[in-house]
């Protein structure tokens, strides 16, 4: 399956601006026979604390990129925020070429280093859906750090996608972390992060496909730009072929 990452530069706060860019990422994506293009986390505003600054309802949002996905024949994954209550939720939704939800994954760890726990509410389920032959799980950004999750998709899941907001300062953590969870769970994992600034903070982007055996699949880059990579599931049975690690896990231990 052809996939495209949209390591965008995120206007900070800004959806109308952020909107646009987005619609002009997915044409060019079309244009080139990508058959599913993904986005980092809260593409339409940045990771912002300021829930007041999430204007737009679940239903506008995803009403929107339906229509996108639809207008272009390619299906979608967007990280986005709601402010919901006196709180928000940080979300990913995939959606098909055909205009219908396939998932919607509500953050389970918000970061609380920078107080996102106190200002946005954490899920409670790991999803998946399928898009032609492959299983897709998807993660936001600080759930990287937690191996257990990805543990418990890749039962099912050929490709662990994780939509971030990483910072520069901490690129190092996220190349690291991503290859390890590709070769602990013998999966694609896909890393999709932003460029640019936002709130002081410089985003580096560094956005990767990572085959199952821990390979980076593309050259690491912090401009602007969609990477396009064709991913075949065949890789992963090959992998697990030749050496399985799950057939080895002693779950009824690991508490």
């Amino acid at each position: 399956m052809i996939i495209g990452i949209a390591q965008i530069d995120i206007v900070w706060e800004d959806c109308t601006e952020n909107m646009k860019k987005i619609e002009e990422l997915v044409n060019k994506a079309s244009e080139n026979k990508v058959e599913l293009i993904l986005f980092p986390e809260m593409s339409l505003t940045g990771f912002t604390m300021d829930i007041n600054k999430l204007l737009l309802s679940e239903e506008q949002i995803i009403s929107w990129i339906k229509q996108v996905a639809v207008n272009n024949y390619i299906n979608i994954g967007l990280g986005f925020a709601i402010k919901v209550d006196e709180k928000g939720k940080n979300k990913y939704v995939i959606v098909s070429k055909d205009g219908k939800i396939l998932t919607i994954y509500t953050k389970i760890h918000p970061f609380s280093y920078s107080g996102e726990d106190n200002k946005y509410y954490s899920g409670n389920e790991i999803c998946i859906c399928k898009i032609k032959e492959f299983q897709i799980t998807p993660f936001i950004c600080y759930d990287l750090r937690f191996p257990e999750i990805f543990q418990m998709a890749s039962k099912e899941a050929q490709i662990i996608t994780v939509a971030a907001s990483w910072p520069k300062s901490r690129e190092e953590h996220w190349i690291t972390l991503l290859k390890a969870r590709a070769i602990e769970n013998q999966c694609y994992i896909i890393g999709i992060n932003r460029v640019g600034l936002g709130d002081y903070l410089q985003y580096n982007g560094a956005s990767i496909f990572v085959s199952p055996s821990g390979e980076v699949l593309n050259e690491i880059n912090s401009e602007e730009m969609l990477i396009i990579k064709d991913l075949e599931i065949e890789k992963i049975k090959e992998v697990k072929d030749s050496f399985d690690i799950k057939k080895d896990r002693r779950e009824d231990l690991y508490r």
